[in-house]
């Protein structure tokens, strides 16, 4: 399993902060469906104020840019993403991985 954490700020407004919120209460099915048919097994998202930090955990051979480009194309992910990028803090027409940047692991307690 490989393991991808990434931070993303939101628009600093408690009103579209709710919404980003409560839309992710209800993310479309099919949106749910495209993420688990490219190779993600687990996600889970965290929010302080603006800044909002995801896990990520996928299958071995997840390749980074191939997959998320591959998810892109599928079923309603466009839509989606149009959607939450009122929220977010970044540049629209960017790509989930240009929004979502990776961090750098620094620590691990046991390996």
């Amino acid at each position: 399993m490989k393991r991808y954490c990434q931070t993303l700020d939101l628009k600093d407004d408690p009103v579209l902060i709710e919404k980003y919120v409560e839309a992710h209460s209800k993310v479309w099915p099919v949106v749910q469906d495209g993420i688990k048919q490219v190779g993600i097994l687990d996600m889970q998202i965290f929010r302080l104020g603006n800044r909002l930090f995801m896990i990520m955990d996928t299958v071995d051979d997840f390749d980074w840019e191939k997959d998320n480009a591959r998810l892109s194309t599928l079923p309603m992910q466009k839509e989606w993403e149009a959607y939450v990028s009122q929220f977010q803090g970044c540049d629209p027409d960017a790509p989930s991985t240009a929004k979502w940047r990776l961090m750098e692991k620094i620590f691990e307690l046991e390996k």
